[in-house]
């Protein structure tokens, strides 16, 4: 009997929420009735299911003890309904009825005068940096280190005016919020149908084996790339094996199973990717890691589907990485216990916001994959971020995420800066050592650190970690474009194994240099890297000539490639 009323209140919570959904939607204006329309079929026709699921739980409910355990499955999918219910609501109740937000063109062109400020603020301190080391005489010494700090602070003055003029027009912040999260919401969906089929039996799946022999962040990227192509094949993924390394104990104890109905590999025909495996009917498609990956699809990182893409790229402004970023935040979703350690951890910490998160790699990386960056050239970062937010919010306290795998930074920290809280675990960072790496403690530490580094409000690292690209990539669900929140020391983002990293030249450019290559605009140049001077590395695609470029005179190119649309989860 308590399970039938529990049943009920959920069924009548359901309602309500349906009901509202229905009565607030036909307050609106003239401009939304097809949207009106189109979610109030979408109500009708969960109603009539709910009808259904009702009378199949009180037939479910007469039968016998053995039964129970179907019941409960039928309750939590009542659950779930609910919870996505109310997302519609939310959704249905703050979109804008009048305005349709920023134009397209402007959105792009304001980031663009973002980025070109910032390429210009790294020139022109590279080259005062570089005349103030080859000079003798004190004078002039002093007189550069003058100009450095006058045009420092110019440059945030300018940065906090983009910040302004970004926010200046009413609705525009909160059409950009609201537009980042029905995106989000839309692929999540996608991604919930894909991997949940109703007959696992039937589905076609492609099986992925993330027991790649490299670290954890490593490996969590090795199976995104598995989701992507189970996404573009249509196709659910099927994990052939959850060994993550470490201590680890299977998928699901630290993540949500990422299927509810289908964890077989069995099917009637099996077959490895190969040449025809886009159109190949094999019920199973067994995939290798991404190195040895043969055809290579176009819709591997950095592209994004095309269906998305003009909305995508209007929103934000590094359109690859919050698709890349999707994937991750699905295949990341902690269970109830690692959502308790979660919680507990940043409340015990004393993890509030506003804050910086830095996250210093040492150990294995300094010397192989990357060079050795001292605390001073992340805290400059750290520092600006500051300096440009106290701008607006004045008295702010300077607090910073510390993350690494050397407990001795954390004490170099706080005794060169001790006018900031440094809220740091070190013994996250013990275990994160290369002595203690691989055990439940490590892969519990790298968890928390990516997940609080990915809800920092600003992060400075490495991409050579992946630790690094993986807490950047979960900022996207987050804060709507974090592309401005970051700054990585050494490589651009990048996804490893990704398809060409191509721009396209929008200014003519003659060498001034040995090193340095021309072009014409129109001309696409292959990326290798940013320098952060100014000046990026890179092979003319035409010549084959490789060398440097003035960064400010391309813009990428976003590869916009066909995917499945999944009309079976429209936008809402």
């Amino acid at each position: 009997m308590k399970f039938r009323q529990v049943v009920s209140v959920l069924l009548l919570a359901w309602l309500f929420v349906i009901t509202y959904m229905i009565m607030s939607n036909f307050k609106s204006t003239n401009d939304t009735n097809q949207r009106n329309e189109i979610q109030l079929q979408r109500a009708l026709e969960e109603l009539e299911k709910l009808r259904t699921h009702n009378t199949e739980l009180k037939f479910l409910n007469a039968k016998e003890r053995s039964t129970n355990q179907a019941t409960a499955q039928e309750l939590t999918s009542l659950k779930e309904r609910l919870e996505i219910a109310q997302r519609q609501l939310v959704h249905s109740t703050t979109q804008p009825e009048v305005r349709g937000g920023p134009k397209f063109e402007y959105e792009v062109m304001r980031r663009e005068v973002e980025r070109v400020t910032e390429e210009y603020n790294l020139y022109v301190q590279a080259k005062l940096t570089q005349i103030k080391e080859n000079a003798s005489d004190p004078a002039l010494v002093s007189e550069v280190n003058t100009i450095i700090e006058i045009s420092a602070d110019i440059h945030k003055m300018m940065k906090n005016d983009q910040s302004r003029l970004a926010n200046a027009v009413d609705g525009d912040v909160d059409w950009r919020k609201r537009e980042a999260l029905r995106l989000t919401d839309l692929v999540q969906r996608r991604l919930d149908y894909l991997q949940n089929p109703t007959d696992c039996d039937k589905a076609k799946k492609i099986v992925c084996n993330p027991g790649k022999a490299c670290g954890c962040g490593c490996r969590l990227h090795h199976v995104t790339y598995c989701l992507i192509m189970a996404y573009a094949t249509q196709r659910t993924l099927i994990l052939h094996s959850e060994d993550l390394g470490y201590a680890f104990q299977g998928w699901e104890s630290v993540f949500l199973s990422i299927s509810k109905t289908c964890r077989s590999t069995v099917g009637q025909t099996t077959t490895r990717w190969g040449p025809n495996s886009m159109t190949d009917d094999s019920q199973v498609i067994e995939l290798p890691t991404l190195d040895n990956l043969s055809p290579r699809p176009s819709f591997l990182p950095l592209a994004i589907p095309e269906d998305i893409a003009d909305r995508l790229t209007r929103v934000h402004g590094d359109p690859s990485a919050w698709w890349v970023g999707q994937f991750v935040t699905y295949l990341t979703r902690p269970n109830a216990m690692m959502r308790k350690f979660l919680n507990e951890s940043k409340e015990k910490l004393g993890f509030v916001n506003p804050i910086v998160g830095v996250h210093v790699r040492r150990t294995d990386k300094i010397g192989t994959e990357a060079k050795f960056h001292s605390i001073d050239e992340y805290m400059r970062y750290a520092n600006e971020w500051f300096d440009i937010y106290q701008k607006q919010h004045p008295g702010v306290q300077r607090r910073v995420y510390l993350a690494s795998d050397d407990p001795g930074v954390l004490h170099e920290a706080k005794q060169k800066y001790p006018n900031y809280t440094f809220v740091s675990d070190n013994e996250v960072s013990r275990t994160a050592g290369l002595g203690d790496r691989f055990t439940n403690a490590s892969l519990h530490g790298i968890i928390l650190d990516i997940y609080l580094l990915s809800r920092c409000d600003f992060i400075v690292c490495t991409f050579s970690s992946n630790v690094c690209r993986v807490s950047y990539e979960l900022m996207m669900p987050l804060h709507g474009d974090p592309s401005i929140r970051f700054k990585s020391l050494d490589d651009l983002y990048y996804f490893h194994g990704q398809n060409a990293h191509n721009v396209l030249a929008i200014e003519d450019h003659q060498s001034r240099h040995d090193g340095e290559i021309s072009f014409n605009v129109g001309d696409i140049v292959g990326v290798a890297g940013n320098h952060w001077d100014g000046y990026s590395m890179g092979t003319h695609v035409k010549t084959g000539r490789s060398g440097l470029f003035p960064s400010y005179k391309f813009v990428n190119i976003i590869e916009r490639v066909k995917m499945p649309t999944y009309h079976e989860e429209p936008d809402l």
